[in-house]
């Protein structure tokens, strides 16, 4: 009886709707399997960079300006065409003399025509020569645009393989706008290199919490004749969108080294930005909800298809995940993208000759120092600085006043031309544990290896090479450059 009433209770559904809530449960299960598999699919695609001898044009040929017509010269007249028929046996009286005139105005029409092709010829010679002329001047023209064309292609290689900073910045925009963003996602993305360093930062926007399904199935009720949506557990719906946020930062560092064709990149800083609503304000905002710093040494030792992405980035890369993504809860990036931007760097002019900003190189370590508490001050923080010699290994200690994110800074300013090298930065740290502070800064007019970045991460330190530095010379309106000495 029980099976009846349920078999009864089953045909009172309409098969229509139960199909719909299936149907639309599967669709559901189906974005959520696309979404965990974003960072898979992206490795099943052979990434290897431009190779910038591609982008040269192949020899063009000049199209032929001789017509077809002047190829070969036209047959001349022919006598036969022209000479009139003798008279024949029986002749009349006068016919020789007929004759006669109709032959020499034969002849007459005969040297016209001589003429007339010759002169024909003669322009036609011109008309030839005239077009291979052309032929010979718009093959040179092209021949001299393919040369320009391939000496541009030869000078960028160079550029990119000599580290300029405009040309890695240009290369790596060019070769990440190729790669395709999956599903509808957002295709913004910046980056800046920063040659001291051999850092590329990326600024990456991805998409917001929407666009994980709120719903987590359908099914069909009786009581009101509706398909409803089961909403997806609050907790859930968090974890899946940072298994997704971190997989495409993941993604993006496999774009990133797989790209580098040329070897230029040892660190990548990756920035993923949100633009939406702030729903208490409705302003558009930015917030950075995943930050990270990686080293080509610790990509190559990822195995990428067997890792949890959430975990590799948090306690791998020391990376700051927003705990509530959902809500727009920023984290502190570990390099602020207007640090590394050659727009902001190159702003102004930097030919050597005319340009009156100070060298920084040209400073002593004295009046660097003096110089970094200057910059420290202008950004709002107060600052004490130590007589030389008397720091214990601390140049300046910075306070902010700010609740939460403020603190106690030791700051370290190195005015060098070499790379810092990572003990410099270990020394720091101890430091920094030594005096109880909050954070360390190293501040340097060259650059940081891939070494010392490995070993900040995750750590109270923040290493400001000069790229960093000229941008914040320029953001708080400190005239500054820094030119190499001639050696």
């Amino acid at each position: 009886m029980g099976r009846s009433v349920e078999g009864h209770a089953r045909s009172d559904r309409p098969p229509g709707r139960t199909a719909e809530a299936a149907q639309r449960t599967a669709a559901v299960r189906e974005r959520v399997q696309v979404l965990g598999n974003i960072l898979a699919d992206a490795l099943a695609v052979d990434v290897h960079g431009i190779d910038l001898q591609t982008l040269k044009r192949a020899p063009r040929r000049a199209p032929p300006t001789v017509s077809p017509a002047d190829h070969q010269a036209h047959p001349g007249p022919i006598w036969d065409a022209f000479v009139p028929h003798p008279p024949g046996t029986f002749r009349w009286w006068g016919a020789e003399r007929r004759f006669a005139r109709r032959l020499a105005d034969a002849e007459d029409r005969f040297a016209e025509a001589i003429e007339r092709h010759r002169a024909a010829e003669e322009t036609r010679r011109e008309r030839v020569a005239k077009a291979q002329r052309e032929q010979v001047e718009n093959q040179r023209r092209l021949d001299e645009a393919t040369a320009e064309q391939h000496a541009r292609v030869d000078a960028y290689e160079r550029a990119v393989e000599n580290r300029d900073r405009a040309a890695v910045t240009r290369y790596f925009s060019k070769a990440l706008d190729q790669a395709l963003e999956p599903l509808d996602f957002p295709h913004r993305r910046k980056v800046g290199y920063v040659p001291e360093s051999t850092l590329l930062a990326v600024e990456w926007d991805l998409p917001d919490v929407s666009v994980v399904p709120a719903e987590a199935s359908y099914r069909y009720d009786r009581s009101v004749d509706a398909v409803l949506a089961v909403p997806r557990d609050p907790l859930e719906l968090r974890r899946l969108y940072q298994q997704l946020v971190a997989q495409l930062a993941l993604r993006a560092l496999h774009l990133v080294f797989g790209s580098d064709r040329y070897g230029v990149v040892d660190t990548v800083v990756f920035n993923g930005m949100v633009e939406s609503v702030d729903l208490t304000t409705g302003q558009t905002v930015r917030p950075c909800l995943i930050t990270l710093r990686a080293t080509r040494e610790q990509y190559q030792a990822l195995v990428l298809d067997q890792l949890d992405p959430v975990a590799c980035v948090r306690h791998y890369f020391a990376a700051e995940v927003s705990r509530h993504p959902e809500e727009l809860q920023p984290v502190e990036p570990v390099l602020e993208f207007d640090l590394t931007d050659p727009r902001i760097v190159d702003a102004v002019d930097v030919i050597s000759e005319i340009d009156s900003r100070p060298n920084l190189l040209d400073l002593s370590p004295e009046s660097f120092e003096h110089l970094v508490q200057n910059l420290l001050t202008r950004m709002g923080l107060e600052t004490r600085l130590f007589r030389r010699g008397t720091d214990g290994g601390i140049d300046c200690v910075a306070y902010d006043p700010r609740p939460i994110t403020g603190g106690k800074f030791v700051v370290q300013a190195k005015l060098w031309t070499r790379t810092v090298p990572p003990s410099a930065v270990r020394d720091l740290f101890g430091t920094v544990v030594d005096a109880g502070a909050t954070k360390g800064i190293l501040i340097t007019t060259s650059g940081f290896g891939p070494t010392s970045y490995q070993f900040a991460n995750g750590k109270p330190l923040q290493l400001i090479d000069g790229t960093a530095l000229l941008s914040l010379c320029h953001l708080h309106n400190i005239p500054a450059r820094i030119i190499p000495r001639a050696s």
